[in-house]
């Protein structure tokens, strides 16, 4: 995992600002076109410094663009088989490692320069691809006219039901949202506003009125504006929130957990004296296990025979145990019984991920909680494997890593132990 996953995460709050202002459809193109952009400068690249930013910083912010757009989307049209089609979405990730044999011979055919803007160009199959994703706005479930059946909308389409752009769809809204916005930057509600500008109009005429209006709109609009986006960057709110803290807490650990086997397993194994292209043969494993584990996952969590986040719990423990028992697996035959565990368990909790996240979040603030959890998540991948890495240096074994990936996978499990808690407390302020 490298500078381009981490900053996939960590621009969150910024990709909700941008995606709540522009739609997640614009902001999908525009990731799109950052990732395209990125791999096509990076072919004229000159130093380490110069990729660092054309392919880690370019490509992970338009990573994080297209992959939030795409998940709040999601989130948006499928409610009952919302674990299977986030299943089936992100079930190619395990199957990256084909990657490897594709660019080295790209660049055997094409040199590195050639291979990089090939890339280039593969990349720019995500525009089309993002101009799918047409919005949709559900304003609730008693009102709505829309029942998910969880396969797909209606044959007219996402517009049919609420307009072509979702700014459309909340246009109804928006004089209550822009009153909470003005009486957050320091001024009155339109009602009450306009009460007031009734009495100076009978006191003071006509012409006052006008004129306290448009000042009055002057000197507050843009602190309503400014407040709004500090408001959804910061996503204030969610602080306040416990299920943010639930989620941001297991989030975190369990990504932080989920890098270091798949850094060190090769290295190990290769301690253990066993051939690399036998080695090799163990993240293959891995990635094949992994999305055929995420498609079953979201199947099974999909059935509601229990809560999905209890799902995510058992398997996050499960996770937790293999890793504590990996050392003791010192040859080929234990290696690859202890990845193909472990990539079945791990596929079944990240195949949930955002089923949790909706679950715990609500679909109205979808943006602001995947977007806040993302960025202290990506501080976390940013600083898991540079720890494995001290702890082997110390220890001079790879043992250690596996034992902090455990215990960080039984830490995030944790966090869920305290979702009853958060209900209870969520019920107590509704009475």
């Amino acid at each position: 995992m490298g500078l381009d996953d981490c900053v996939s995460l960590l621009p969150g709050p910024l990709v909700a600002v941008i995606s709540d202002i522009y739609g997640e459809k614009t902001a999908s193109i525009l990731g799109a076109l950052l990732i395209t952009g990125g791999y096509l400068i990076s072919s004229w690249a000159t130093s380490i410094p110069f990729l660092c930013v054309t392919m880690g910083f370019l490509p992970g912010l338009g990573s994080a663009l297209v992959y939030q757009a795409a998940v709040v989307v999601m989130s948006k049209y499928f409610k009952k088989r919302l674990a299977l089609c986030t299943a089936i979405a992100r079930s190619g990730v395990g199957l990256t490692f084909l990657l490897a044999p594709f660019t080295k011979a790209m660049i055997d055919l094409y040199d590195w320069t050639g291979a990089l803007v090939l890339f280039g160009a593969i990349a720019l199959n995500l525009v089309p691809s993002s101009m799918l994703l047409r919005p949709i706005h559900i304003t609730s479930e008693s009102n709505s006219g829309i029942k998910d059946q969880g396969s797909s909308l209606s044959a007219s389409g996402p517009e049919a039901v609420c307009g072509t752009e979702t700014s459309h769809c909340i246009e109804t809204q928006e004089p209550s949202i822009r009153d909470s916005a003005m009486q957050k930057a320091g001024r009155p509600g339109t009602s009450l506003t306009d009460s007031q500008n009734r009495n100076e109009e009978f006191n003071n005429g006509p012409n006052r009125r006008r004129l306290f209006l448009i000042t009055d709109e002057e000197s507050f609009e843009k602190k309503a504006i400014l407040w709004s986006c500090k408001q959804k960057f910061c996503g204030i709110s969610l602080f306040k929130n416990p299920f943010f803290y639930i989620f941001t807490w297991s989030w975190l650990f369990s990504q932080l957990a989920y890098l270091i086997p798949l850094f060190h397993l090769v290295a190990r194994a290769k301690t253990l004296g066993i051939d690399m292209t036998d080695a090799s043969y163990l993240i293959s494993v891995a990635g094949i296990t992994e999305s055929v584990s995420q498609l079953i996952s979201g199947w099974v969590a999909d059935q509601n025979w229990i809560r999905k986040y209890h799902y995510q719990q058992s398997y996050l423990i499960l996770c937790g145990i293999t890793n504590l028992l990996a050392p003791l697996a010192t040859t080929f035959p234990l290696l690859m019984t202890y990845i193909v565990f472990f990539a079945i368990f791990s596929g079944g909790y990240l195949a949930l991920i955002i089923s949790v996240l909706v679950d715990l979040s609500g679909h109205s603030i979808v943006h602001q909680f995947l977007g806040l959890a993302g960025f202290f998540t990506g501080i976390a991948v940013l600083s898991g494997p540079p720890i494995a890495g001290w702890l082997y240096d110390y220890t001079q074994t790879y043992t250690g890593s596996f034992y902090l990936s455990g215990t960080c996978y039984l830490v995030s499990a944790v966090s869920l132990f305290f979702v009853p808690l958060a209900e209870r407390w969520k019920k107590s302020l509704t009475r």
